[in-house]
C-alpha cells in the first residue's frame, strides 16, 4: 500500500470490452460499473486509478508479474481462484435469474420449469440448472437471441445472470419479459490481489473502502446507473 501511495496511482487491469462492467462509450471513454468502482476505491486510498486494458488471460498474468495492483473486471470468487489470489470482500452479487414473458403467470419458480422449454448457451451452468428442474433446453448462442425467442413465445422461459437481464432491461426498457425468481445463493464479485506479505495492507484498505462505499450508498448509486438495479448487496 505504501508503494501505491508513494506512486500516487492504483494500477487497475480491466478488459474494457464488456458492457456494462467495463467498456468504451460513444466518445471512446473507458466507462462502466467496474471502472467507476475502481476510481472510487482509488480515491478512498488517496490516489488516482490508472487503468490498463487487456484480454482476460493477460489481466491475471499482469497481476502475477506485479504490473498491475488489482484486477477490476467482474471477477467472481471461486475456491480455485482463491488458492492463487487473495480476494476482497464482495462489491457485487450475481444471482441466477428465471425470466418469462411479461404476460406469463404459469411460471413463478424454478420448480415450474418441469416439462417447459427454455433456451440457453450450450454447456452453460444455466442449461444444466434448467435441465435439473426438468426443462427441455434449446442451445442458443447469445442472450439477445434467447430474449427474442422468449418474447416471440417460442420458449417458455430462460435462465441467466440477473445482472445480464438488468442490463438488457436498462438498455431496452420496452422488452416484454420479467424476472420471476432468483436463486438463493449468489456468486460474489470481488477484487483479486496477489497473495504476498506486502499486499496485506492493500487488501485491508480495499476491504475498508468497499464497506464505506457500500454504507454511504455509492456502490448502489453506481450500480443503479449501469444495471438499473442494486447489485451491491446480497438480498
Amino acid at each position: 500500500l505504501e508503494a501505491i501511495r508513494t506512486r500516487g496511482t492504483l494500477v487497475v487491469a480491466t478488459e474494457g470490452a464488456w458492457s456494462p462492467w467495463t467498456f468504451h462509450d460513444e466518445s471512446d471513454q473507458l466507462v462502466g460499473f467496474d471502472v467507476e468502482v475502481a476510481a472510487a476505491l482509488a480515491e478512498k486510498l488517496g490516489v488516482k486509478a490508472e487503468f490498463v486494458e487487456g484480454a482476460w488471460d493477460g489481466l491475471f498474468a499482469g497481476l502475477d508479474s506485479g504490473r498491475y495492483d488489482i484486477v477490476c473486471n467482474g471477477v467472481e470468487w471461486t475456491a480455485e481462484r482463491a488458492e492463487t489470489y487473495d480476494f476482497t470482500v464482495p462489491y457485487g452479487y450475481i444471482h441466477t435469474a428465471l425470466a418469462v414473458r411479461s404476460d406469463n403467470t404459469d411460471i413463478t419458480s424454478f420448480e415450474d420449469l418441469a416439462g417447459r422449454t427454455t433456451a440457453n448457451s450450450i454447456a452453460s451452468t444455466y442449461m444444466t440448472l434448467a435441465e435439473s428442474y426438468g426443462a427441455e433446453v434449446l442451445g442458443i448462442d447469445t442472450l439477445d437471441e434467447t430474449i427474442q425467442m422468449l418474447v416471440a413465445g417460442r420458449i417458455d422461459a430462460t435462465l441467466n445472470a440477473d445482472v445480464s437481464f438488468y442490463d438488457y432491461l436498462n438498455v431496452h426498457p420496452e422488452a416484454d419479459f420479467k424476472i420471476v425468481a432468483l436463486t438463493d445463493d449468489a456468486s460474489k464479485v470481488c477484487i483479486p490481489v496477489r497473495k504476498e506479505a506486502d499486499t496485506a495492507s492493500l487488501l485491508a484498505a480495499l476491504n475498508e473502502a468497499i464497506e464505506e462505499l457500500r454504507a454511504d450508498g455509492t456502490l448502489a448509486e453506481i450500480s443503479q446507473r449501469y444495471f438499473g438495479a442494486d447489485i451491491s448487496t446480497e438480498g
